[in-house]
Formats: C-alpha cells, sequence, structure tokens
C-alpha cells in the first residue's frame, strides 16, 4: 500500500473515532458543559430566621386542628407582642386578620402580610442626600453596632457611586477611633479623627471641612454612645448637630441606631433621642440575632420615624435598604 494512502487513512480513522466518542457522550449527558450552579442564595428569611420561626409557627398552629379558636388568635397575638410588635398594634392586627375570615394557614398568612405591609405605607425611606457634601450623623447608645454601622453604610454608598468621608466624633473611645480607621482602611474610605478627650464637634467640623476639601459628595458622622438619661451628654450630641448645621447650612439625615435585640426598650431611647436632636430616620442593626423583629413596626407605628435601614449580619455588606414587602414576606416565609 502507497505510504501517503496508509497515513491517510490513518488520520480518517482517528477522526471518525474522536466524532464517535464526542456523539456518545453527548447522549449520554455527559459533555464538558459547566454544571448548574447548586448555591441557594442567602437570602433575608434566612438572616430573620428566629423571627420568622417564631411567627411562621404561630400561623401553622391556627388550623393544625381545624377551625382556630380564641386560643389559637390569642396564640398568634402573644406571637406578635413577644416579637416587640407592641401590644395595642397585635391586638388591632390579629383583630383585623380574624376577620378576613381566613380558611387556612396559607390565607392567615396572606391576609397577615397585607396588614403589616399597609402598616408601613406612605413613608418615604429613601437617605437624603442633597448636601454638597450631603452630611448624615449616626446617634444612638452605647452598643448598638453604631461604629460598624457607620462604615457599612459609607460602604453601601460608595458601592452606590458616592466619595464618602468619615468623622470619628466618639472621642471618648480610643477604640472607637481606631475601629473606624480600620474599617476606613478596609473600604477605602477616609477616617478625620481628633485627640483622645477632644471636643466632638471640633472633630465633627473639621471632618466637614476635610469632607469638603476633598470633594467628597458625602460626610458620614459616628458620635459617641450615650445613655439617653445622661442630659449632659445628649446636650453635648446637640451641640455636634448644631456646628455642623451653621457649618453645612443643614443635615441632610440624623440617623438613630437601635439594637433591634433590646425590643421595647429601644423605643424609650429612641424617644429620648428625638427630643434632643431632630432624628429624621432609624437604621435597626442585629436583626439577624433576635426573635424580636416586630421592632420595626413598633418604631414607625408608635414614634412616626421612618425605619430606613437594617443590619442583617457582620458583613462589610450587611445593612442594607429596609423595604417593608420584602421584611415582612421574610418573616413569615414558611
Amino acid at each position: 500500500m502507497d505510504q501517503s494512502l496508509f497515513v491517510v487513512l490513518v488520520l480518517v480513522s482517528v477522526v471518525l473515532i474522536a466524532v464517535g466518542a464526542l456523539l456518545l457522550r453527548r447522549r449520554s449527558g455527559t459533555t464538558d458543559a459547566p454544571a448548574p450552579s447548586t448555591e441557594v442564595p442567602f437570602g433575608l428569611a434566612s438572616r430573620l430566621g428566629r423571627s420568622r420561626e417564631a411567627w411562621s409557627g404561630a400561623i401553622a398552629s391556627l388550623f393544625g386542628s381545624g377551625e382556630p379558636d380564641d386560643d389559637a388568635w390569642t396564640a398568634l397575638e402573644d406571637a406578635l407582642v413577644t416579637a416587640d410588635v407592641g401590644p395595642a398594634i397585635a391586638a388591632s392586627i390579629v383583630g383585623r386578620v380574624r376577620a378576613s375570615s381566613p380558611t387556612s394557614s396559607s390565607e392567615a398568612r396572606d391576609s397577615l402580610a397585607d396588614e403589616l405591609v399597609s402598616l408601613f405605607e406612605g413613608v418615604d425611606r429613601r437617605l437624603v442626600l442633597d448636601g454638597r457634601p450631603s452630611v448624615i450623623v449616626a446617634v444612638g447608645v452605647n452598643g448598638t453596632g453604631k461604629t460598624t454601622t457607620v462604615a457599612k453604610l459609607a460602604h453601601l454608598l460608595s458601592e452606590d457611586g458616592h466619595t464618602v468621608t468619615l468623622g470619628a466624633a466618639d472621642t471618648f473611645r480610643a477604640a472607637a477611633v481606631s475601629q473606624l480607621e480600620t474599617w476606613g482602611d478596609r473600604i477605602g474610605v477616609p477616617v478625620v479623627s481628633g485627640a483622645e478627650g477632644a471636643d466632638p464637634a471640633s472633630v465633627a467640623f473639621n471632618a466637614y471641612r476635610a469632607g469638603v476639601e476633598a470633594g467628597a459628595s458625602c460626610v458620614i458622622i459616628d458620635t459617641a454612645g450615650r445613655l439617653h438619661s445622661r442630659s449632659n451628654l445628649m446636650d453635648e450630641l446637640g451641640k455636634v448637630v448644631r456646628v455642623l448645621a451653621n457649618e453645612a447650612g443643614s443635615i441632610d439625615e440624623i440617623l438613630l441606631v437601635l439594637d433591634g435585640t433590646v425590643g421595647q426598650n429601644g423605643i424609650a431611647q429612641a424617644r429620648a433621642f428625638t427630643q434632643a436632636v431632630p432624628v429624621s430616620g432609624v437604621i435597626i442593626t442585629k436583626l439577624d440575632g433576635t426573635s424580636r423583629g416586630g421592632i420595626a413596626i413598633a418604631v414607625e407605628q408608635e414614634l412616626g420615624i421612618p425605619v430606613k435601614l437594617i443590619g442583617v449580619g457582620e458583613g462589610i455588606g450587611d445593612v442594607v435598604p429596609f423595604e417593608p414587602e420584602e421584611f415582612v414576606n421574610a418573616l413569615l416565609a414558611p
């Protein structure tokens, strides 16, 4: 056989074998295409697990043994009170759900969801960022996670295209300044601080001026945590706000950071802060670690202050805008 013909036959055979193998693999479904992702998204329902379990359990038990009786409806009301919705609000909600005459747990859940979402309607939750730069002041008692929340808010705004300058006006805790500077390095945001024990208002003023000089679009001031019952400290907070307002012309947001795990105690805190400074919105932290998710309802219903952001984890991206429908659906997810 001619040598060139032999080479051609060998090449043809190799090609036929390769094509046959490919067809066989396609028939058996074993191609080289990447397998579809099986990763389950970590949604809000997962993060609100403790509150969700309490609420969904109460709803499921309504029809556990047929038509719900008075005891079953009382149990649902108790679940809402335990979640810190507040007794009067809980009674009103359950009364309206009961009046809708649900015939199944799913209908009761839908009716409850409608009632809860309606409580949050008609409120503008957008952060006001009108200033050039806009000014946000974070206030709250000790232990709410305020400094960390300020850093996470800076990250959120940076991701949204804003340039941010942070002011470390908690001059009584060296650890707070160090913590904020560490966060600032991590997210690439400058932090303006002062000497330990310096006047917080002067640090806030310097932070604002630094933001102006840097061309920042937003300046966020972290203030010292303070007991709402200490009038001298609340007066000091008022001074910080006045100095900033005089320099900037106005303050865009004064955000009260509330610890979601303290429940109704947070209402008393909020009242005291609203008397000291014009609080414009609330950030509720630590909602991933509590069964008291109803505090968001109580804050708005009792104080008329919008919840604008919530903290649902320890990660840098775990301060998120508060979306009532998403929040309610997460709480009531079966």
